[in-house]
């Protein structure tokens, strides 16, 4: 059976029960993602390298038996370039680095692998997961940013290319891009998922990131990961008691249409008969922005140490990180390091009830131009925190261009925000 595959109505594990109930093939579903590549890539640049058609279904087709028996068929895997794979080239976005070849895969990528899927290619990163953007644009709209870094990743998953992808974040890099194009991106508990193979950027911050179209999608992704039981049965989903809601403003600068879509799902919320409290933290948050940057200038001037013999081919930004790194004293950094601690501690104890966090992803809609990934300040208290976060599409502001509003949950309770963001997300989406 060769149908055509609607890669705007199925997400992977839609793809994966059409497949196992006969209604398409993997050699369909291919097809229908190279359809899609080859109609908008000119456009937007997803991909930094990537397998032709031919490529693929020949690998498929080399052992066939062992992707028709596998959970994941044979399906297309995007992986952000600064991830290793075996088979294709790992660059991280600079020229320092071109041509560089691992000798084996990430772990992250054998297991998806392992579990049967394949790798289309290499999605575009900025340079060193920092802020230089690479080549892609916002699928959504293409005269704006996609953000960064995880920018090859949050477009191809949001413009059909691929029903599933690897990022990573160390600021914003998951979420930015993914509330920027409209994706759900999703950031797991810090150390919930191992980042062997993947370039590190900043030790007390990197976490991997996973991207797809459906919170299912993750969920599946999530369990091959942690090497746990898997399905592709619809998943469930739980509405949360109560949320405690993070204004913009007690972040950072916030658009006017990002407060009105967090004003909007406030209402969602209740008229959903959830618990809602507002968070008055005063200057607590808005600290964070500042004890994450620290921890960042402090450790990626270290890890960086070899990229900074370069310095003639490092961008203006990440050479200005790495100076102010190193001109911080130890004491400092440590300091934002136990005050990291602090307010994750303080923050749930505000309201013990609370389910999950809501607050804006990213502080507006994604800006004109491609010269820079805008700002990643939204992200970076709860990353400092260590917290799992889901960016939960659907919000949109008066032009339709997405709006994205992150739910966080607590540590080590990833499974619980993710039933809470899969109950959520249809009625954003409404």
């Amino acid at each position: 059976m060769n149908t055509k595959i609607d890669l705007n109505e199925m997400g992977l594990c839609q793809m994966l029960r059409a497949i196992e109930e006969g209604a398409c093939t993997t050699e369909s579903v291919i097809n229908a993602c190279f359809d899609r590549i080859e109609a908008r890539e000119p456009d937007v640049g997803a991909w930094q390298i990537k397998r032709s058609r031919d490529e693929y279904l020949a690998y498929y087709q080399a052992d066939k038996a062992f992707f028709d028996a596998s959970l994941l068929k044979g399906l297309p895997l995007g992986v952000k370039d600064i991830i290793d794979t075996q088979e294709m080239p790992t660059e991280m976005g600079s020229s320092i680095h071109t041509g560089r070849q691992p000798v084996e895969d990430a772990t992250c990528v054998a297991l998806i692998r392992a579990a049967g899927g394949i790798v289309l290619g290499k999605t575009v990163t900025t340079e060193f997961a920092y802020f230089k953007p690479g080549k892609t644009k916002n699928p959504a709209d293409l005269e704006r940013t996609p953000g960064g870094s995880s920018s090859g990743s949050a477009a191809a998953i949001f413009d059909n290319m691929v029903p599933m992808a690897l990022g990573s974040q160390t600021a914003a890099s998951v979420i930015r891009p993914a509330a920027y194009c409209g994706a759900i991106g999703y950031v797991g508990s810090r150390g919930e998922f191992s980042l062997r193979g993947g370039q590190p950027l900043a030790q007390s911050l990197d976490s991997l990131g996973l991207f797809a179209r459906n919170v299912e999608d993750i969920q599946l992704l999530r369990a091959i990961l942690l090497r746990q039981p898997t399905s592709i049965k619809p998943s469930a989903s739980t509405a949360p008691k109560c949320v405690l809601v993070c204004h913009g403003k007690l972040v950072g600068d916030t658009s006017s249409a990002m407060e009105n879509a967090t004003q909007n799902a406030i209402e969602i919320l209740k008229a959903q008969g959830v618990k809602v409290i507002e968070l008055d933290a005063g200057n607590r948050i808005k600290d964070m922005v500042n004890h994450h940057i620290n921890i960042m200038a402090w450790e990626v001037c270290r890890n960086l140490a070899i990229e900074s013999f370069h310095q003639d081919q490092l961008s203006d930004p990440l050479a200005a990180l790495m100076e102010q790194g190193l001109g911080m004293d130890r004491a400092t950094y440590i300091d934002s390091l136990d005050a990291t601690q602090a307010c994750r501690d303080w923050l749930w104890n505000y309201a013990p009830e609370a389910d999950a966090i809501l607050a804006p992803a990213a502080p507006d809609i994604a800006p004109l131009g491609h010269a820079a990934t805008g700002a990643p300040h939204m992200s970076r208290p709860w990353q400092a925190m260590g917290l799992p976060v889901i960016n939960v599409p659907g919000m949109t502001d008066e032009n339709g261009v997405p709006l994205g509003l992150q739910l966080i949950g607590k540590v080590r309770e990833d499974d619980a925000l993710l039933n809470h963001a899969n109950w959520l997300m249809p009625l954003f989406a409404k």
